[in-house]
């Protein structure tokens, strides 16, 4: 089997185990089980326990592999191979249960994004590529979808809820786009956003403030459905920069003229 596959197939495994503790939570945590990690970040018992068991279960299939998690229950390290992990993507909503919310994990190779596996609890969507193997949803191969004009497109985007430095210039996009397009959708996870554009549900994706484990297994899922990610500035400081511009390839030139000329 090839060898990424393999990986791939493994990394669903211990996401799958992740699931079903999330899945046996849900609507168990109180106002006491919450922690305030920054404004308006909240963090709760099952983030921290559904990431060490996704740590336990990942260090099985890659012994060397280093670690980039949300909730630092192990350091994080560089190294050739490197798990990038967001326990629960989503966490207000699985607070308050509003059912958008799921597991992202992506493996990085060097500087390249080669495996991410995404599971959104409610629908019990399993979403997962690996690179040059194309991209699937419950096993059934997915491509993002044929929109080729903004005015008949759906976007989705991510609401900033610390980092306001940009405000302005992200509202300025907003509303451009809230008067050219089909609508605008915020589903409160950046991962499930990617995977919806993989599939064609979403048109395109942009946000800013990210941070890598909310975009890397979102974006090889999306790039393998025939996608393409980007940074604000049509370059590839996506998993770092802390922005994305996700869409389905044929509407990307529009949507980086769209943000460009609103992030002078």
């Amino acid at each position: 089997m090839n060898h990424l596959l393999d990986i791939q197939e493994q990394t669903i495994l211990a996401v799958e185990k992740a699931a079903t503790f999330i899945k046996s939570e849900i609507g168990k945590t109180s106002n006491s089980d919450i922690e305030t990690k920054a404004l308006n970040s909240l963090v709760t018992y099952v983030d921290k326990e559904a990431e060490k068991i996704l740590v336990r279960e990942l260090q099985k299939i890659m012994q060397d592999a280093t670690f980039l998690t949300e909730e630092n229950t192990i350091a994080t390290t560089h190294g050739e191979w490197q798990w990038i992990i967001d326990p629960l993507d989503g966490t207000t909503n699985f607070i308050h249960q509003v059912p958008v919310f799921g597991i992202s994990v992506g493996l990085k190779h060097k500087d390249e994004i080669v495996v991410g596996v995404v599971q959104e609890l409610n629908r019990n969507e399993l979403f997962y590529a690996s690179k040059n193997n194309g991209a699937f949803l419950n096993a059934n191969k997915i491509a993002v979808s044929s929109t080729t004009t903004l005015a008949d497109s759906l976007i989705a985007t991510g609401f900033p809820y610390y980092d306001f430095e940009h405000l302005d210039n992200y509202l300025s996009v907003f509303k451009y786009l809230m008067t050219s397009t089909r609508g605008i959708r915020r589903l409160g996870s950046a991962a499930i956003d990617l995977c919806f554009t993989a599939c064609g549900r979403f048109d395109a994706f942009f946000e800013y403030s990210l941070s890598p484990w909310d975009v890397a297994a979102g974006a090889i899922i999306l790039q393998e459905a025939g996608g393409k990610v980007s940074d604000f500035n049509g370059g590839n400081n996506w998993l770092h920069g802390r922005q994305m511009l996700a869409s389905n390839a044929l509407l990307s030139a529009d949507l980086l003229q769209v943000i460009q000329a609103r992030y002078k």
